[in-house]
């Protein structure tokens, strides 16, 4: 599992810069790009959480993932109510994802200099989605560099906890 973590790492990256450079097909299309993100981290949650390698956190937050997922993928841009709570969803998640992060990069913390990029990495979320949320406006002109932004974060956060996990199971 700590492949697929880094292999969906390395997508996200990949995907954030796309988000990053297209903010205004990032717009258009926020809906099936936070819905296929949101399906997958969702499901290799869940997948992880069937495994015993997850923490009550993650399965939780995947599920609400998975949920939030299927719900952009059959209604993006269906109704400007849908598309406003998503901005709200979207932030949550950041700030979740964020603070787990956070938790995760301490319960780590022994396993060498790591944990710290992912501590920043967790901090770096917390402050993306508290201004999420105190600006939706703001955040909505920009959510194609936001979402970018995230994803190159939770990419780079997946990619160094896949390789500490690996490395405390050696």
């Amino acid at each position: 599992m700590t492949l697929l973590s880094i292999i969906f790492g390395i997508i996200l990256i990949v995907g954030g810069f796309s988000c990053m450079f297209t903010p205004v097909a990032t717009v258009l299309a926020t809906g099936y790009i936070v819905g296929i993100m949101m399906l997958i981290y969702g499901i290799i949650g869940i997948v992880r959480g069937f495994k015993k390698e997850a923490d009550t956190l993650e399965v939780v937050l995947s599920v609400l993932a998975l949920i939030v997922g299927l719900l952009s993928m059959f209604r993006p841009g269906a109704s400007l109510v849908f598309d406003s709570i998503m901005l709200f969803v979207f932030a949550a998640w950041i700030l979740l994802q964020g603070i787990g992060s956070v938790a995760m990069a301490f319960k780590v913390r022994n396993d060498g200099g790591a944990w710290v990029l992912g501590l920043i990495s967790g901090i770096l979320g917390i402050v993306l989605g508290v201004y999420a949320f105190i600006h939706p406006q703001l955040a909505a002109v920009a959510v194609g560099f936001l979402i970018g932004l995230f994803f190159v974060e939770t990419g780079i956060n997946m990619i160094i906890l896949g390789t500490v996990i690996d490395r405390n199971r050696d």
